[in-house]
């Protein structure tokens, strides 16, 4: 919530409309409870949205990851087509044994792009100088390694997360985004596939990366963790200002705010245009 405080706020200073989109393409871990409580969460505290589904029954119906499943399938065929990709079989422990960073073991393997266990990933073997448009200008960066031949078709044989992400803001025409500060290299991840892809309007898209709320020091309050927080304090009986106070008190903002505007404004007070994360020297 504490994020789509943040867009909402934004999006009404620069006069744009808010798309909510759920990512729901991973249907073994869409839980029908969690999806509800999005809705439930954004009507109580009354924060709105222009686009997008209403309810869980409108996701399932119109909006759903599920729909555009061909569009990402014609994604894939085009990189693969351009040899933009290459087929990998490694497992998770290898990824472990080798410290979490993918080093390229397949990359001239030459597998079966059908073949069993078989995941696609982007050859970022190429430097790309990325860049990215903020809310402080136009920022150069190159991809990280943890995100070098990151995966765009799972091994169940789905688009990837990147790889979805993309092309639906692609879709649907978004041109702001508005997310996390621990998604900076996710944010160059796309970028260069964006890139690769000739998605110009992607590439121009702005995007604030704000900071995290803290659970404990040094432990980001995970999505999850949140909601379960939103949830018990209605449930405690709690109003829409006891919770919009809370999260400014979890950033050490003292004023109250009894409304989602005035806490985003108390947000953008004291962070002002999302300080973005110098980026990395590689």
């Amino acid at each position: 919530m504490f994020s789509f405080v943040l867009t909402a706020t934004l999006a009404r200073r620069c006069g744009a409309a808010i798309l909510l989109r759920i990512d729901d393409m991973d249907q073994q871990r869409v839980r029908p409870e969690y999806v509800q409580d999005i809705f439930d969460t954004l009507h109580f505290l009354e924060i709105p949205w222009e686009e997008g589904p209403r309810s869980p029954d409108d996701l399932k119906r119109e909006w759903s990851q599920l729909h555009r499943e061909a569009l990402y399938q014609q994604a894939l065929a085009a990189l693969k087509a351009g040899g933009k990709l290459f087929a990998c079989d490694c497992s998770r422990s290898r990824l472990q044994h080798a410290g979490g960073i993918y080093d390229g073991h397949c990359l001239h393997r030459q597998l079966p792009w059908d073949g069993p266990d078989v995941c696609w990933r982007v050859n970022t073997a190429a430097p790309l100088t990325l860049h990215m448009h903020t809310g402080n200008g136009l920022l150069p960066a190159t991809l990280p390694d943890e995100q070098r031949y990151f995966v765009v078709r799972k091994k169940d044989g789905h688009a990837a997360y990147q790889l979805a992400s993309v092309i639906d803001d692609d879709y649907f025409g978004i041109d702001l985004i508005v997310r996390g500060e621990d998604l900076w290299d996710s944010t160059l991840a796309q970028l260069y596939l964006a890139r690769l892809a000739g998605m110009d309007r992607f590439c121009n898209t702005t995007f604030y990366h704000h900071t995290l709320l803290m659970e404990t020091p040094g432990k980001k309050l995970s999505k999850s963790e949140g909601a379960t927080a939103v949830r018990f304090f209605r449930n405690e009986g709690k109003t829409k200002a006891d919770i919009f106070s809370a999260i400014a008190g979890m950033l050490g903002i003292r004023e109250q705010a009894p409304d989602w505007e005035t806490l985003g404004a108390l947000l953008l007070d004291h962070y002002p245009v999302f300080r973005q994360p110098a980026p990395a020297q590689r």
